[in-house]
């Protein structure tokens, strides 16, 4: 089918709507719709929070009667199951829209192309394809788990010019500034979960949690969440060897968190919130490609990595980083032992890690660079 430069827009404004939801809607995707009747729009929505309703039931309950004879434009294919909403596939049809155009396909391959088969049977024209690359961008954690059963992996980094993340003597704070740093918390804001290692947990006495002052500088504060209504993202330890104490401040912040371990410790009291996950080891360590593979299955689309140099080395070795994020700081901290990940030497250019840039922007006075890993390469 070909789209008109009308379609675009008004499925880009579809797309604009989805983004309102990346800090609630998982493990659900973000979509967003918008009905348009006699080239005016009538009614939109967004998923707000998983169990809510969704996005064309928020646009139907806005356009009203007006439904009827409208297009939708959608950002995800229209469901096709009852799950703890009806299926909207069912209701675009009950409302009387007569096209439906969709930015793609739903991924999970259990529904994929059934919400369209539904419309198409009604006799509501259908079409998909309209400005995929945005959408898929849009939910690609829950695309990754939807087709490697695996979460997304954004893997963050925080280095001087010269690559280094630390002193000798451990000093670390602050090597970037304010802006890098409140970007951070938008990104954990936006993670299902965020994973660390016991080393940070128990050196640094980090809490890895979302600190709503910080995330009120970012453009999360335009959509006028409270700090009771904050997500606070699972945060995952990597503990093989039960070094984790329940008095640490990891834990005294009360939100969900899981312990990967290959062995469990029963002996120390640990809070409600706490849950330990046993993971086959690797080497005496928990294997990291099933505790990934384990993670998915607990509907974790977007994971945030946030490491110390040895535990991303290791991500990175066995290649499962989906996405790099450097912050660069404009300073030089000479011969210090810290470096970024700690990586097996390469006696060869061939055997070199191989990133894909995607963007570089200013934090401040510190540079933000995405990279995407060559998985195929892996």
């Amino acid at each position: 089918m070909q789209f008109t430069p009308e379609d675009h827009a008004y499925m880009a404004r579809a797309i604009e709507l989805a983004k309102k939801g990346r800090y609630t809607t998982t493990p659900n995707p973000n979509v967003g719709c918008v009905l348009v009747k006699n080239d005016e729009i009538v009614g939109e929505g967004f998923h707000v929070k998983a169990g809510q309703g969704h996005a064309e039931v928020n646009a139907i309950l806005m356009a009203g009667e007006k439904t009827k004879g409208a297009t939708a434009y959608v950002t995800l294919e229209p469901c096709s199951h009852f799950g703890r909403t009806p299926p909207c596939a069912e209701g675009l049809k009950k409302a009387g829209v007569i096209k439906v155009i969709s930015a793609m396909v739903d991924p999970n391959p259990k529904v994929s192309g059934k919400g369209l088969a539904i419309l198409n049977d009604a006799g509501i024209e259908t079409a998909f394809g309209l400005m995929e690359q945005q959408a898929v961008a849009l939910n690609i954690g829950f695309l990754t788990r939807m087709k490697t059963a695996k979460p997304f992996v954004t893997c963050k980094l925080a280095s001087s010019l010269d690559g280094r993340t630390a002193l000798n003597n451990g000093q670390s704070k602050w090597i970037t500034g304010p802006q890098a740093r409140q970007d951070v918390q938008n990104l954990r804001a936006q993670s299902c979960a965020i994973l660390t290692g016991a080393d940070t947990v128990i050196v640094d006495n980090a809490k890895m949690n979302v600190r709503y002052k910080s995330l009120m500088e970012t453009e999360f504060a335009d959509l006028h969440i409270t700090e009771n209504e904050l997500r606070q993202p699972i945060r995952i330890v990597i503990d093989s060897q039960n070094r984790l104490t329940p008095d640490l401040a990891f834990f005294a912040i009360p939100s969900p968190i899981i312990i990967l371990t290959t062995k469990l410790e029963k002996s120390l009291q640990w809070p409600h919130f706490v849950n330990h996950m046993l993971v086959p080891e690797c080497n005496g360590k928990v294997d990291l490609s099933i505790a990934l593979t384990m993670l998915a299955s607990h509907n974790i689309n977007n994971l945030f990595l946030e490491a110390g140099h040895t535990l991303a080395g290791k991500f990175a070795e066995l290649n499962l980083i989906d996405q790099y994020i450097f912050y660069i700081a404009p300073k030089l901290m000479g011969d210090c032992n810290k470096g970024l990940v700690n990586l097996p030497e390469c006696t060869n250019m061939s055997q070199v890690t191989k990133l894909t840039f995607s963007d570089v922007v200013m934090m401040g006075e510190d540079l933000r660079i995405t990279a995407f890993s060559n998985k195929e390469a892996g």
